[in-house]
């Protein structure tokens, strides 16, 4: 792994992923996702959110999801939860589901009309409520405590947020903890409307890093309606080090979104199948079989009834082993069905044109 943080990965296909999808996609058809994940080797998987169907109809079979599905052994459930009573909700289903133990966390966001539309808070709400969550950390005992932006480098609405934006927000939220004697030990970030910039993600990290290096402990939640969340998270690998963990979130097939953010089903998020590909690449191990992800991928657009944004599920990995090598004579390949042969073999490229008088061979291959 080198230089690379480590990494934690929580697979958000069935919450971001379908809270975006339409709301008529059956238990069945989600409880047959959910398994097929979980066979995968993702170990971190968040199963939907607990919160009102008036809002999000997408999850109003949570409860019934919950009751019928069957976990896999080593992998750790998780679902959103928005307030206490989701809280509560979510409780009914410990195991399988494990509730998230997070650091107290202050929380603010930077787009003022973001928060208002997605967790109807003012920024004003969100400052008043710092001191109960000091409150509920020193009646907990807390050593550590995190800080958290939203909306983090820019806005729909507003535009662009600055370093000095961005720094500014996290200072207050870093001067309650001091004052509180609670060391703050986590940075957390959320980019729903997809304004980070590689440049701009190494710069806020730099600075954090360089202020408080304390800071070893970093959650970055990054959309991709603007096709940069997986250049954003190598940028964040490029300035964190071994001393670190990286915390990162996609989906199966790269689907997701806020609807509250503009952009609906365009904002998608990192495709799991490319930032693992991307990792393996990198000498990253994840211990995820690629070719379940895919069969994964190919489930969920035969569910949602679409095409998916990733690219590995179309292309395939890298046949990094000889006997994944295409064959040398291998004929045109045109479209994305075509393209399929690296899992399915020659059976979906028959009667495609092969214009070569005589098979393809090579030197460089000379046992074919």
């Amino acid at each position: 792994m080198g230089r690379y943080p480590k990494i934690e990965y929580l697979e958000q296909v069935m919450r971001d992923g379908l809270q975006i999808e339409d709301a008529s996609i059956s238990v069945d058809d989600k409880l047959r996702l959910l398994d097929a994940v979980g066979e995968t080797g993702l170990n971190y998987i968040e199963v939907g959110s607990f919160v009102s169907p008036k809002w999000t109809p997408q999850m109003a079979c949570i409860d019934e999801l919950m009751q019928r599905f069957v976990p896999k052994p080593g992998v750790k459930y998780v679902a959103l939860t928005m307030n206490e009573r989701g809280l509560e909700r979510a409780r009914q289903y410990c195991p399988p589901l494990t509730i998230k133990e997070e650091i107290p966390t202050m929380r603010y966001w930077l787009c003022d009309v973001f928060a208002r539309r997605n967790i109807n808070r003012s920024q004003e709400q969100l400052i008043a409520a710092w001191p109960a969550t000091v409150a509920r950390a020193k009646g907990k005992g807390a050593a550590e405590a995190g800080i958290f932006l939203g909306a983090a480098w820019g806005s729909n609405w507003l535009g662009e947020f600055s370093l000095a934006d961005q720094m500014g927000a996290l200072e207050q939220e870093h001067r309650v903890w001091d004052e509180a004697g609670i060391a703050v030990t986590r940075f957390g970030a959320a980019d729903p409307m997809s304004w980070a910039t590689p440049n701009r993600v190494e710069e806020t990290l730099t600075a954090i890093k360089e202020k408080w290096p304390d800071i070893r402990y970093f959650h970055l939640h990054l959309h991709d309606a603007r096709g940069l969340a997986l250049t954003n998270i190598y940028a964040a690998l490029r300035v964190l080090g071994p001393e670190d963990t990286l915390l990162l979130e996609g989906t199966i097939g790269g689907i997701g979104g806020c609807p509250y953010c503009g952009n609906g089903r365009a904002a998608g998020m990192a495709p799991t199948e490319d930032l693992l590909h991307m990792l393996e690449g990198m000498g990253i191990d994840t211990g995820v079989d690629m070719d379940k992800l895919i069969d994964c991928v190919w489930l969920l657009e035969e569910i949602i009834g679409r095409p998916t944004p990733g690219h590995v599920s179309k292309a395939g990995p890298r046949p990094m082993t000889r006997d994944r090598w295409y064959p040398m004579d291998l004929p045109f390949i045109e479209t994305q069905e075509q393209a399929k042969h690296f899992k399915l073999g020659q059976d979906v490229y028959e009667g495609c044109i092969r214009p070569w008088r005589e098979p393809i061979r090579s030197p460089m291959r000379p046992e074919e």
